[in-house]
């Protein structure tokens, strides 16, 4: 079981921060992880429009053949989506500790600009102590 990456997505679909943990996934540029990360934002909305049942926050997790992405919306609309093996069990938990790190390391920062690239050294030392190189 691995944890191969994190994304975090603004509210408009843009990538803000973009982090490898582990091998698995196809080695992809700068520009193909902000189309992706955009790709993955209009999908997000569609999803949380198609509900029959009502009002729904959109996909939660998608499925790869080797692989699945697990996407955290917090109440402001920023999205944080983090790939993992199939049989990765601990993914939401991650996904509200990486939530805590970046409200504490980035939001309360006061020379980030919100919905623009993460730069804290702060939340990158955070993000590896809490997943490290992903391998279980």
């Amino acid at each position: 079981m691995a944890i191969f990456s994190l994304w975090v997505i603004n509210k408009a679909g843009g990538l803000v921060y973009q982090r490898n943990f582990a091998d698995g996934l196809a080695q992809l540029t700068s520009n193909e992880h902000l189309v992706l990360a955009g790709t993955l934002h209009g999908i997000h909305a569609i999803t949380s429009r198609l509900s029959p049942i009502g009002a729904s926050s959109g996909a939660q997790v998608i499925e790869g053949e080797s692989f699945k992405m697990t996407i955290f919306l917090t109440a402001t609309g920023t999205k944080f989506v983090l790939f993992t093996s199939l049989h990765e069990t601990t993914t939401d938990s991650v996904l509200q500790r990486v939530y805590e790190a970046y409200a504490d390391a980035v939001m309360k920062n006061p020379f980030h600009t919100p919905e623009m690239p993460i730069r804290s050294e702060g939340f990158d030392s955070r993000i590896t102590a809490l997943i490290g190189t992903g391998q279980s």
